[in-house]
């Protein structure tokens, strides 16, 4: 089995490594897309602060999945100067007056804020 390694071309030996870290990096994404949190349900409060800008909202329905960290039940929005940001923004505004379902999804991380989920995804349905 070794000398049939040894007499595999250095080319093909780099295509198996460079294909063996692609499906590692794939699961591990898969798996973090997988564990990120989500709720479905109305919009119950929506929350701007001009100390800091941060744009955040809480959701009227049962979550799952959110990551340790999470331990408030809001949602962050990542960056609300962005074009997604406002979007997202917009959507749950939207939402809210009038009394629409939303699904959050999360990232997996608290990266906006050390105990709430950031919003990856902003749907408007049934």
């Amino acid at each position: 089995m070794l000398y049939t390694f040894a007499c595999v071309s250095k080319e093909t030996k780099i295509r198996k490594v460079a294909l063996l870290l692609a499906f590692i990096l794939a699961f591990a994404c898969a798996s973090m897309a997988a564990n990120a949190g989500s709720q479905v349900g109305t919009v119950k409060h929506i929350i701007v602060r001009a100390s800091d800008g941060l744009h955040y909202v809480y959701i009227d329905g049962p979550d799952s999945n959110k990551p340790a960290c999470a331990t408030m039940s809001y949602w962050m929005i990542q960056n609300p100067t962005s074009e997604v940001g406002k979007s997202q923004f917009a959507m749950l505004l939207a939402a809210y007056t009038a009394g629409l379902n939303v699904k959050i999804t999360g990232t997996n991380s608290c990266s906006v804020w050390p105990d709430g989920e950031t919003a990856n995804t902003v749907q408007l349905v049934e």
